[in-house]
């Protein structure tokens, strides 16, 4: 089902399913994109900019596949800015674009079904592993997560994609790919480049 008029929020940064980003809100779209969010309780769709800049009105090329975004807190900056705090929920492709007189991008979206979990396959373990360990190092919003995620397999893959120094074109396609395996072998691919980066200082 297309659901037509979902505001974008384009930036250089992939917001995966149950996780966080902090905004700094300046630009008026954004303002009133937020005050409208919030008196509506809507969300508005992060995709990754692929052209463009994050600021000013000028035209932009984003990815096709993006993620839902729900505002959980709003803060003062120290700046005075409108700083917000998101949580990622359902992701969508987009099918449509226009552009408002504002600047804002609006866009006609297919969310994508709801993925049943997946148990971890013992050749991917290492990867529960990994983010048991970084959330015991870092904490977090995930340090009060329920024991049943560590063995969701696309719940691991997300909070790799955000742990781990990946690139933000493979964190785009952890995003998109719809096979939690596929998803996982994608980052096990990776981990080799990963060690060798850190080895080589």
């Amino acid at each position: 089902m297309v659901e037509p008029e979902l505001p974008l929020f384009p930036l250089r940064a992939v917001l995966f399913p149950d996780g966080r980003l902090k905004l700094r809100i300046f630009e008026r779209r954004y303002i009133d994109l937020v005050r409208d969010c919030a008196r509506s309780g809507s969300g508005f769709g992060v995709c990754l900019l692929l052209d463009g800049n994050e600021v000013g009105g000028a035209a932009v090329t984003t990815a096709a596949w993006g993620t839902e975004a729900v505002i959980e807190d709003f803060d003062r900056l120290p700046d005075g800015l409108l700083g917000i705090t998101v949580r990622g929920a359902r992701r969508f492709h987009v099918m449509r674009t226009r552009v408002r007189d504002n600047g804002l991008v609006v866009a006609d979206v297919e969310w994508l079904p709801s993925i049943a979990p997946m148990t971890v396959a013992p050749e991917f373990s290492v990867l529960a592993m990994l983010v048991t360990q970084l959330i015991d190092a870092f904490g977090g919003t995930h340090a009060s997560a329920d024991k049943s995620c560590y063995d969701d397999a696309d719940w691991i893959a997300w909070r790799l994609g955000e742990f781990l120094p990946l690139s933000l074109s493979l964190r785009q396609s952890l995003l998109q790919q719809e096979d939690a395996r596929r998803r996982l072998q994608l980052i096990v691919d990776e981990l080799p480049r990963l060690s060798s980066a850190v080895e080589g200082g």
